[in-house]
């Protein structure tokens, strides 16, 4: 059994956030969606952390909701699994959405219910070769949570998304690269480091600027053109105030490479 249901490493300005519960298939328990909650809110408050890395330990990426706790809850009248989405799901999306700072999810393995749908609330996915998605809500009488409903259309399209939802069917990772879903496939033991390579590569960058994008993009999604338009505005005068984008400038005058300070 896991002494520590979530982990966290720090390099390079990437911090690598790593689920536990390898022998459940890092399925969701109260006490790990808290720590997660708790974690990525740390994350992106610190000025240190620059990108963040989020995986699973062993075969699996996520299972989602732990239906052991789930139905021993239910069985005891507690009226916690019905308030789970709104104490930790939804805050958690939120977290991952809203994070000043990219997030990259190395899906290195099956990925299923909440836990598919945190992935797809990341910036940036990368899947191992033999990583799944699933989304079977629909076989224990639910409906989508963690924002699946908004992501996953997003991602691959409103059809593609319903069948997902509604008839259960596991997505390979091959079919997932095609549908766009996810970035890249790669062997499982390659999918971590390649993660935190591109985190490392994108800490270096004008994680102001990426922060600023993240939000344009979020507040576009799905509203009217001059909606966006005024997004783009104003964090792009954000933006062009910072001294990420004056150092940028001036080496692309000088013809040299430029250095990011995430200011």
């Amino acid at each position: 059994m896991s002494d520590t249901a979530l982990l966290t490493e720090d390099r390079d300005g990437v911090r690598t956030l790593t689920l536990n519960r390898p022998e459940a298939y890092n399925s969701l328990t109260v006490a790990l969606k808290e720590a997660l909650l708790d974690a990525l809110t740390a994350a992106a408050a610190d000025a240190s952390v620059r990108a963040v890395v989020l995986t699973g330990a062993g075969k699996a990426f996520c299972a989602g909701q732990d239906l052991k706790e789930h139905v021993e809850l239910l069985r005891a009248d507690d009226p916690a699994p019905l308030s789970t989405v709104e104490r930790h799901y939804n805050p958690i999306v939120t977290a991952i959405t809203g994070m000043p700072k990219p997030i990259i999810a190395a899906v290195n393995g099956m990925a299923a219910g909440a836990g598919a749908s945190f992935a797809y609330a990341c910036d940036l996915r990368i899947a191992a070769d033999s990583a799944k998605f699933l989304m079977a809500f629909a076989n224990v009488g639910l409906t989508a949570d963690s924002g699946a409903a908004w992501t996953l259309p997003r991602l691959i399209g409103y059809g593609r998304a319903m069948e997902m939802m509604l008839l259960a069917k596991p997505v390979s990772a091959e079919e997932a690269l095609r549908l766009g879903m996810v970035g890249q496939v790669l062997p499982a033991a390659e999918v971590l480091p390649a993660a935190q390579a591109l985190a490392t590569r994108m800490a270096a960058g004008p994680t102001t600027a990426y922060a600023m994008i993240k939000e344009a993009m979020l507040r576009s999604a799905g509203a009217p053109l001059a909606d966006g338009l005024v997004a783009e505005g104003e964090t792009q005068a954000r933006a062009g105030a910072t001294a990420d984008h004056r150092a940028a400038v001036e080496a692309f005058v000088a013809k040299r490479e430029p250095v990011f300070e995430g200011r």
